[in-house]
């Protein structure tokens, strides 16, 4: 039996189940930013305030770990999780500022398909982070992770084509590029939190 001479700090597995939870949140601004007929302005104002809060968890985290003396894992992985999770928040908020301020005329079907897959993905993180504390059964959350990011690059692979097929001016397409791109993004700034796990999860092991 290994003892422990000093308490862990447990507080990190709720923080990263908050951070995890604005990603839910930021997921769902964003695909209501994508709706028809929605307020634009009001989804933009929500998710710059979503993409503060989850700044505020992330600057928590990375708080304690500096202050902590024992950690509940490495603490370059802590760095890296943290990290990971907020750079997928700001992808999606990017994605959002673009669709805000280019104003494009028209958002293809296929777009709003990235758009759940991101959402998925979101939902996976966000039930998978309770289980960094016993470290089991998370195999399959990275898997699945993996095959949601194979799906969005063929997605944008469609997108891509779709975009150059000749039905959009060159204007609106450069537009609606930068917003797919951003997507594309958010989704590989998912499989790199998944990465993360599982490296986190083999050391463990």
């Amino acid at each position: 039996m290994r003892l422990r001479f000093r308490p862990v700090e447990t507080s990190f597995y709720d923080h990263f189940s908050a951070s995890a939870q604005h990603l839910v949140v930021g997921a769902g601004l964003l695909a209501e930013m994508l709706t028809e007929g929605a307020d634009k302005e009001s989804v933009a104002t929500q998710m710059r305030e979503a993409e503060h809060a989850a700044d505020e968890t992330t600057h928590t985290i990375v708080k304690q770990v500096n202050s902590t003396f024992v950690t509940p894992f490495d603490r370059e992985d802590i760095y890296a999780l943290a990290s990971g999770l907020d750079d997928v928040m700001d992808m999606m908020d990017e994605a959002v500022d673009m669709v805000l301020l280019y104003e494009p005329k028209v958002l293809p079907a296929e777009l709003l398909d990235q758009v759940e897959l991101l959402q998925r993905c979101a939902d996976l993180t966000a039930t998978v982070m309770p289980g960094l504390r016993s470290m089991q059964s998370l195999d399959e959350f990275w898997i699945e992770i993996n095959r949601l990011e194979n799906a969005g690059d063929r997605n944008h692979r469609r997108i891509m084509a779709h975009l150059f097929s000749g039905e959009f001016k060159a204007m609106e397409v450069l537009k609606l590029k930068d917003i797919a791109e951003a997507l594309e993004g958010s989704i590989d700034a998912f499989e790199k939190v998944a990465n993360t796990i599982e490296q986190i999860a083999v050391k463990e092991s």
